[in-house]
Order: structure tokens, then C-alpha cells, then sequence
């Protein structure tokens, strides 16, 4: 008996090439300012360049990588104004989003975003930090869902597009990791309590640590490259 072959649509394909080269940029296997090698990247992820070339232009209208003129496509490298900037307007979507979720969670929704806590706990005391920032970003992508308003849900996956390398990055501290941890834990008890005050306070509070320790870590990096 001969296998099933799938046959995997076109357009599937570059988003599951998009999905892959997301994961390499936020995991930094792709650093910032690198260029996208097109020849090394279908060979290491087994597709043709036409679906790879689809999934970097996804990509670009993320704002996770440029396509300069005779440079092909790089990897976005954001200078420390860019991330004060951007981080200050994440942090308003971030805050209003817990606080609309607090006020209008279903018992289904909380019960997931529990489930992913409990999952996220058990990727940290695996020190599992790939598995813990996807759960991480699954959470917040949840509590965003939850808030249940369709234009901060497309203003937020726009403007944290950006920083999902940077956030990825800010869990290598193991003292920031384990306080990013302590935080997430406020979170749900300020979304099983519906208190949607004390859920703006916590990820006001969360999102201005993560910066603390983004910005220290530009420097530290702009230092040893000086």
C-alpha cells in the first residue's frame, strides 16, 4: 500500500514558510541587520524560492524585515528610539486590552489562558525558553481576544510585530525571567477576579519592566560592538 501524498496549497506553503522564518527572527537565528541569505533559506527549510520570496514580503508588511534596493531583504534592526517609541504605544494597547478582557472574559477564555499559565510554568522550570515564549505570546495574543474589539486586536498584532524578537530576547536574565513569571501569576488573579483596574496596572507594569531590560540590553550590545 503506497503513502497518501498531501499535496500542500500554494498559499499555505509561504505561510508556513512565513510561520518558520518569524520563529528563526524572534529567536534571533536570524540577528538583527542580518541579510536573508535566499539560497541558504530553501535549502534549510526544503522549499523553492518562489514561496520563500511570498513569505518574506509577509514578512516586510510586519515590519520584521526591509527589502532594500540591490541589498535583497534584512532583518529589522531597531535603534533605541524606535523601541522607546514603539514600546510606549504597546504598552497603551497592552493596558487596554487587559482591562476590556477583565470586563469581558467568558469562563471559556480564562479557562484556556489558565491552561497555557500552567503550560508556560512548566516550559520555565524547564528553562525550555523557545516553548515558554510561544505560550507567552499565545497568552497575551488570548487576552487581547478576549477584550473582544476587533480594531485593538489589528492595532495591537501590528505594533507587537515589531517587538516580538526584543520580547523574546528580555527573558534571557534569569532574575527578569523569573519576575516576568511573578507577573504573569497577577495576571490571573486579576482576570479571575474580573479587576480590570489591577490588570492595567500589571501590564502597564510588565510592559515597562520589558523595556527596562530591552533598553539595557541594546546598550550593553551597542557597547561591546563600539
Amino acid at each position: 500500500m503506497s503513502a497518501e501524498v498531501i499535496l500542500i496549497p500554494r498559499s499555505a506553503l509561504h505561510e508556513q514558510v512565513a510561520h518558520r522564518l518569524r520563529q528563526m527572527l524572534i529567536e534571533n537565528r536570524i540577528a538583527p541587520g542580518a541579510k536573508l541569505n535566499e539560497r541558504q533559506l530553501s535549502e534549510e527549510l526544503n522549499v523553492s524560492r518562489t514561496p520563500l520570496r511570498e513569505a518574506i514580503k509577509m514578512l516586510a508588511a510586519e515590519g520584521l524585515v526591509e527589502l532594500l534596493p540591490n541589498r535583497g531583504a534584512i532583518a529589522v534592526e531597531l535603534s533605541e528610539a524606535d523601541v522607546l517609541n514603539t514600546f510606549e504605544v504597546m504598552a497603551g494597547l497592552e493596558a487596554q486590552s487587559g482591562e476590556l478582557a477583565a470586563q469581558r472574559i467568558t469562563e471559556a477564555e480564562l479557562a484556556e489562558i489558565k491552561a497555557m499559565h500552567f503550560e508556560m510554568l512548566a516550559a520555565y522550570t524547564r528553562r525550555d525558553l523557545p516553548a515558554y515564549y510561544r505560550l507567552n505570546s499565545a497568552i497575551h495574543n488570548a487576552i487581547n481576544v478576549a477584550a473582544k474589539n476587533p480594531v485593538l486586536t489589528a492595532t495591537y498584532n501590528q505594533v507587537n510585530a515589531r517587538l516580538q524578537a526584543l520580547r523574546f530576547r528580555s527573558n534571557q536574565d534569569e532574575d527578569k525571567w523569573k519576575f516576568a513569571m511573578d507577573e504573569h501569576e497577577q495576571m490571573i488573579s486579576a482576570l479571575t477576579a474580573r479587576d480590570a483596574a489591577a490588570m492595567r496596572r500589571v501590564l502597564q507594569s510588565h510592559l515597562a519592566n520589558k523595556l527596562d531590560v530591552v533598553i539595557q540590553q541594546l546598550r550593553a550590545a551597542g557597547q561591546a560592538s563600539a
